[in-house]
């Protein structure tokens, strides 16, 4: 809260009058201007400010368009017509690309104007990438709500994110950015949350009997060795005491008492000082000399501030402008801006693991409110996605389950780079090609769940070593095409040798490639008996060679619809090829048995 002896400056009622966002208004080019809401692809100039915005569609993939009471319009500037509402999903993100190490002014805006026709004022969060920025409580169905933050992204991008606290829609009617000079604004620790702006020297704050306005009609120049450069407009008009020997006095009472603060006062001089007239006096602050004397320039800016942050008496800033004996004329000032240290700790996650996340979810159209951080905050971390948290190092995904998430094509190389994953689980999808040699050289991987795809070929060599040792909890399933290990033909060319013998029943044991194990009818029982006498070479007993289709076996046994044994290699199906019934053996990649057992088993039964 800001308490004093002028109405403390409110941030929408300033509406382009901000001492910053107007700073170099003709070069719009590093400029970000955000019309929420707006219609795609659309984009105007703001007329009373000059600013061009275009719509935010481009920035965030999700919320509705909506605009506000026309009531309420009025003479607010049109960049608060409109808004985005997010109804749905719990955390809603923008991205923006910004340059990566420059400072910016992030200022983020809401006007409700009953938009939705129910008048009920919604509170909800605000996220800056991982952290949390602050709580958004609209008091005023046409009263704006800023946030303004000066910060030093990390990134080459930001994320604003809209928190749904159960307490209302969230929504926003307009996102800037502005590039400072790093020069600027500097702390010792942290980014500036801004608690005060005022353009003292305004009609709208002159307004108590102990004051009174000055200004000028003449341009007020800022020097170059001055990097805040406060518009003109604003320095062209100064409050001073009506009382010349009254001290000009206010305070400031912020709300957290323990955060440290920053407070910039802009001076300059607005009348043209006759040869028997001097302006000139102190800064007092909370009873202790901070600053002067001082004697403004005429129409010269002048910014006044601590390098380091202030410390409050009992939680109260006072300040008292003094003239100085020889002063002739009263102190004036024409701007203030006070800030808190915001410290923003949450580390993002990793950003090699937001890449590769990212790209997963770009290849697979995942349909999921995957927006902002991966991980972070860890209340707020994507659907799907463990990470590690140490508080210490950045976030990084050990965990990731798209399991039944309509995923198409071949496994992504881009899970390759995510090499401290421990659990992967791709089951129950549509993937197809082989599995991958890369999740081999995912040394952390302990589990690894592919059952219910319509994979191929051989599961290399390393990850059943590690199913087999232990290492590694393997799940491919039993009607994956898989050949075990090693080299394998192509489930369009199956070789099946055929062998006959005598009996009522068929064995045809398959890896993918199979073995087919024919023994005649029963009415040639008698025949095959006689011809397997001692000493006769047994010409009943004949190999085959027949080829079969993998659509062949699943025509065979119907989809392999009817399970009649289970052994140590795998499942047993039964089949009927013509009029002929036949038992179906499969290898089941997880046998720990192994494929060169099998093949042995094949050889005996040949």
């Amino acid at each position: 809260m800001v308490m004093g002896r002028f109405k403390h400056f409110i941030a929408e009622l300033l509406c382009g009058l901000a001492l910053i966002l107007l700073v170099h208004a003709q070069d719009q080019s590093d400029f970000v201007s955000l019309d929420c809401g707006f219609p795609e692809n659309s984009s105007y100039t703001e007329w009373k400010t000059g600013v061009g915005y275009i719509s935010d569609a481009g920035f965030i993939d999700s919320g509705i368009n909506r605009q506000i009471s026309t009531e309420f319009k009025g003479d607010l500037q049109q960049q608060l017509w409109s808004l985005r509402s997010f109804p749905e999903g719990i955390r809603n993100c923008y991205r923006i690309k910004i340059m990566q190490g420059t400072k910016y002014l992030i200022r983020a805006t809401f006007f409700y104007g009953n938009y939705d026709g129910e008048s009920k004022l919604p509170e909800f969060d605000v996220h800056l990438g991982a952290n949390m920025w602050g709580t958004i409580k609209i008091t005023n169905v046409s009263i704006s709500f800023v946030k303004e933050l000066i910060h030093v992204p990390s990134l080459n991008y930001i994320q604003l994110c809209l928190v749904n606290t159960q307490r209302g829609t969230p929504f926003i009617s307009a996102i800037e950015l502005r590039p400072l000079p790093n020069s600027t604004y500097v702390t010792t620790d942290g980014s500036l949350e801004r608690l005060w702006r005022v353009d003292v020297g305004s009609e709208s704050n002159i307004q108590y009997r102990e004051w009174t306005g000055l200004s000028s009609s003449l341009t007020i120049e800022s020097p170059s060795s001055n990097p805040y450069r406060p518009p003109s407009v604003v320095m062209s008009t100064a409050a001073t005491p009506i009382n010349d020997s009254a001290p000009l006095e206010f305070h400031l009472e912020p709300e957290d008492v323990t955060a440290k603060h920053y407070i910039y006062m802009h001076f300059a001089e607005v009348v043209k000082l006759k040869a028997n007239q001097s302006r000139s006096f102190n800064v007092i602050l909370n009873g202790k000399h901070w600053y002067g004397p001082y004697v403004p320039k005429y129409l010269w800016t002048t910014t006044l501030y601590s390098k380091d942050a202030l410390n409050s008496t009992g939680g109260q800033y006072f300040f008292s402008l003094v003239k100085t004996e020889n002063s002739t004329l009263p102190p004036i000032i024409n701007a203030i801006e006070a800030y808190s240290v915001k410290n923003l700790l949450q580390s993002e996650t990793d950003q090699e693991d937001v890449g590769a996340i990212t790209k997963i979810k770009s290849t697979y159209g995942v349909k999921r409110n995957w927006q902002g951080d991966p991980c972070a905050p860890q209340t707020y971390s994507w659907e799907g996605l463990n990470c590690s948290y140490d508080g210490y190092n950045a976030p990084r995904v050990i965990s990731l389950n798209l399991s039944s998430s309509g995923l198409t094509g071949k496994i992504s190389a881009d899970i390759s780079n995510l090499v401290m994953l421990q659990c992967l689980d791709l089951s129950n999808n549509s993937l197809t090609g082989l599995v991958p040699d890369f999740l081999s050289q995912l040394q952390y991987l302990t589990v690894l769940n592919l059952e219910r795809n319509q994979l191929s070929g051989s599961i290399p060599t390393e990850l059943l070593e590690r199913s087999k040792n232990g290492s590694l909890l393997l799940s491919v399933g039993e009607s994956s095409n898989f050949c075990g290990s090693g080299s394998c033909k192509k489930k369009k060319n199956i070789v099946m040798p055929v062998v006959a013998s005598t009996g009522g029943f068929f064995i045809i044991s398959l890896t993918v490639a199979a073995i087919l194990w024919v023994l005649r009818r029963r009415k040639q029982q008698h025949k095959a008996q006689e011809d397997t006498k001692p000493n006769v070479q047994n010409p009943s007993l004949e190999s085959i060679q027949r080829q079969f289709t993998y659509s062949d076996v699943q025509r065979i046994t119907n989809n392999l619809e009817r399970a009649i044994g289970k052994g140590g290699f795998g499942t047993v199906y039964h089949g009927c090829i013509d009029d002929t019934q036949v038992a179906v053996k499969i290898l089941s990649p997880s046998s720990f048995q192994g494929y060169q057992q099998f093949e042995a088993e094949m050889q005996i039964i040949m």
